[in-house]
């Protein structure tokens, strides 16, 4: 029986992958770089922002990666009017999992200012017990977020499970010998999860806990 749930943010709590793709085109309309298309903007969600942007921008050098990092927060923290919403279902499923004694925790390419930001902006951050961001270790799909959360947790990997709707996500769960849970309504198609062999999918948030009923012999 898993312990300690450990969720992706962006794509896979909170419905916010246009806005994302959205601040990135806008950072670089800014600073006069290639416009990334809707596509390959969406397809860096996941990663830390340095990583995003190197792969975005290749050849461009690291020197913009301030100016795109300081771009991008401006439109993201409110500059930006494309919405960011939890997916539905998100906070009953998040609470009712805490009441049966799952821990909660978030891995994520978000900065900590992010990650804190909107904690607060949702409302839902006190019901997570642990996170980590990818300004505070190495970026997804590295897996030291993972191991630092399981240490800080004292739960063993294959008492706790990785939950994210992105390669970056499940190869990141994959790496810390955890099992992972692929989310199909995010940033990357359920066909790409596939090829990495999560132990199961589910196509809406509130899905988690019938699926985690399901996996523990609960009827």
């Amino acid at each position: 029986m898993y312990k300690l749930l450990i969720f992706d943010w962006d794509g896979t709590v909170i419905d916010s992958t246009t806005r994302i793709a959205s601040c990135l085109r806008s950072a670089a309309r800014d600073l006069e770089l290639p416009i990334p298309s809707w596509e390959a903007a969406k397809d860096i969600i996941g990663l830390g922002l340095p990583e995003a942007i190197a792969k975005l921008f290749p050849g461009e050098g690291d020197h913009i990666i301030d100016p795109v990092r300081e771009r991008y927060g401006h439109y993201y923290l409110g500059a930006d009017p494309t919405p960011a919403v939890l997916f539905p279902g998100v906070q009953q499923t998040l609470e009712s999992l805490k009441s049966k004694g799952y821990r909660l925790a978030v891995a994520t390419g978000k900065s900590r200012k992010g990650l804190d930001h909107v904690f607060a902006e949702t409302g839902i951050g006190s019901l997570f017990e642990l996170s980590r961001c990818a300004d505070e270790t190495a970026s997804k799909p590295d897996p030291l977020m993972l191991h630092e959360l399981l240490e800080q947790s004292g739960v063993s990997a294959s008492q706790a499970l990785m939950i994210g709707d992105t390669e970056y996500d499940l190869e990141m769960g994959r790496n810390a010998s955890m099992d992972t849970l692929a989310v199909s309504y995010g940033a990357h198609h359920i066909d790409r999860l596939k090829v990495l062999k999560p132990v199961g999918e589910i196509h809406h948030f509130p899905d988690l806990e019938h699926w985690l009923e399901k996996r523990n012999g609960i009827n």
